[in-house]
């Protein structure tokens, strides 16, 4: 792994502000890209770290490609400097975010949001010790129709609904201590891993 790819312990300025991404990227597409831009911009992050896991326990084993070709082209789609592509989870042996969350701050001293789409709210309370996720680091949660009114309304968000901020408080809620969150509006992107995995991707959406 290149220093490029992969933000080395040893290496990184302490105190960055680093956006997480995690999930299977099965593949990784530029939806993927267009969220971690925004949060590049409207987050004020100065990195966004794509953690490509290398089985979402909540996902079959069936169709999900090999690790290292999901990482392979998640690294073609992510093409942007301040997008880091990682197998941390691989290489600390991390199967559920809680974990993760927890070896990744023992390891660095950043400041960590993680970045969640909105149909991943919704399934939230699927996860293991999800209330634990809410209350390690602060959650910025992506617009993404149809899911959104769900997600409003559904399980986590009522449960930590005195946690949410505006959307004025954007640029602010890496630093806020946990649990802390906020619904970004987002203009709908068309790509989609399991359009893409049926072949009916749009034209170009592929990196």
């Amino acid at each position: 792994l290149t220093v490029a790819d992969e933000p080395p312990p040893a290496r990184e300025p302490a105190g960055l502000r680093i956006g997480l991404l995690g999930g299977s990227f099965n593949p990784a597409h530029d939806g993927h890209r267009y969220v971690s831009l925004n949060a590049l911009r409207g987050l004020g992050l100065d990195q966004v770290w794509w953690l490509v896991s290398p089985q979402n326990p909540l996902k079959p084993v069936a169709g999900m490609a090999p690790f290292a070709m999901r990482l392979a082209q998640a690294r073609r789609v992510a093409r942007h400097p301040h997008i880091l592509v990682s197998d941390i989870e691989a290489r600390l042996g991390t199967r559920f975010t809680v974990d993760t969350l927890a070896r990744l701050k023992r390891l660095y001293r950043h400041r960590f949001v993680w970045l969640l789409g909105a149909d991943n709210l919704v399934q939230l309370p699927r996860w293991r010790r999800w209330r634990d996720i809410m209350a390690a680091v602060p959650v910025a949660v992506f617009e993404r129709a149809p899911y959104s009114y769900a997600a409003l309304a559904g399980k986590a968000a009522v449960r930590f609904g005195a946690a949410r901020v505006g959307e004025d408080a954007l640029r602010d809620l890496v630093a806020m201590p946990p649990p802390a969150w906020a619904f970004v509006r987002l203009r709908a992107h068309p790509a989609s891993s399991t359009a893409i995995r049926a072949g009916a991707a749009p034209a170009g959406m592929v990196g």
